[in-house]
């Protein structure tokens, strides 16, 4: 049990960092396109998309798509950090506990 622990914890951990090369790679992407067209906002507009459409989309309506994709890879590879994080830290819990 503890060594299949292990080894799930090992496989999550090398899942989030290829999750995490593979989204800031196309994060990346995105970005240098919104920098080359001085295209500015702040992280409260990723979070709040109210925001973004009142104050960011009518300023830059021709970069729209790009802004939207940068936002959603963004909230995505937060989201995915933030469970395999959780399931790292559970799956650590249950292996000093048994330990």
């Amino acid at each position: 049990m503890y060594t299949v622990l292990v080894f799930l914890i090992f496989g999550l951990f090398a899942a989030m960092l290829f999750l995490n090369v593979y989204f800031r790679v196309k994060v990346f992407k995105v970005y240098k396109k919104l920098v080359q067209n001085r295209v500015e906002f702040d992280a409260s507009h990723i979070f709040n998309r109210q925001k973004m459409e009142a104050e960011i989309y009518p300023r830059y309506p021709q970069h729209k798509e790009d802004i939207a994709t940068f936002v959603q890879h963004m909230q995505y590879s937060i989201r995915m950090a933030t469970v395999l994080t959780t399931i790292i830290t559970m799956l650590g819990a249950v292996i000093m506990y048994f330990r």
